[in-house]
């Protein structure tokens, strides 16, 4: 490659991972979607996802810590939470790698269908009740499905957003259970000897930087604009991931 090419490409990876970063700075969710969706076009699928390895989990962490209720949806969340690394772990023991491919796409068409729901305004609510049977289940659920596809928004997504939170503690609990699960899987491939090579790392860590930046943008939007409106965006980008996922789990 000429040295004009490699700029060109360190360029476009700087704006996709901006572009992801605004997007999960609005919505909570999505950095991983639209950075390899955009990466796809530049570079081989098991690189672009290499790249996402920082960015996906510092980002996960400031969402995590930017809102002021850290300590009471611990408290809350914390059996769905233990849950979901039970579920990743025995799940990556047990269950096959060929089921990938299926269970992607299946995951996909259910998100889809999820956020249609959402945007035709029939709201999930989940009882006061229910919380303590119900969060563990979903965190078991959840870690599974982390395991075999890779992807932690079902039904983890639903189950909080039913919980009736406002957008600000809707996006910190999303933070807090994106970035467990983050923990729960790479301590799972870790184990399973899928460690990443430091050239990889450091390419990685570079695109944190435009990540960050974009995310922090997201937010400043994030704050300014309505719940109504937010709740539009948010099942949009979930309407957004369920297709991406859905088509590649067909590709």
């Amino acid at each position: 490659m000429t040295m004009e090419s490699i700029g060109a490409q360190a360029a476009f990876i700087g704006l996709t991972f901006l572009l992801a970063g605004f997007v999960k700075g609005v919505v909570g969710l999505g950095l991983p979607t639209v950075a390899v969706g955009m990466l796809g076009l530049v570079m081989p699928p098991a690189q672009a996802a290499a790249l996402l390895v920082a960015p996906s989990m510092v980002t996960n962490v400031v969402q995590l810590f930017s809102g002021p209720r850290f300590g009471l949806l611990v408290r809350r969340l914390w059996p769905m939470l233990a849950a979901i690394c039970a579920g990743t772990w025995l799940c990556a023991a047990l269950v096959p790698a060929g089921m990938m491919t299926h269970a992607t796409s299946a995951l996909g068409v259910a998100l889809v269908l999820y956020a249609v729901v959402g945007l035709a305004a029939v709201k999930l609510t989940v009882p006061a009740g229910a919380e303590r049977w119900l969060g563990p289940l979903v965190g078991l659920v959840t870690g599974g499905i982390t395991a075999v596809t890779g992807v932690f928004v079902i039904p983890a997504v639903p189950y909080l957003q039913g919980l009736g939170l406002d957008k600000e503690s809707l996006v910190q609990a999303l933070g807090l259970s994106f970035t467990v699960s983050t923990i729960a899987l790479a301590l799972s491939l870790a184990l399973g000897g899928a460690l990443l090579h430091m050239p990889v790392l450091g390419a990685s860590a570079l695109a944190l930087v435009p990540a960050l930046g974009g995310m922090f943008l997201g937010q400043w939007l994030r704050h300014r604009i309505s719940a109504e409106r937010f709740r539009k965006l948010f099942f949009c980008g979930l309407l957004v991931l369920g297709g991406e996922l859905a088509m590649r789990g067909l590709g």
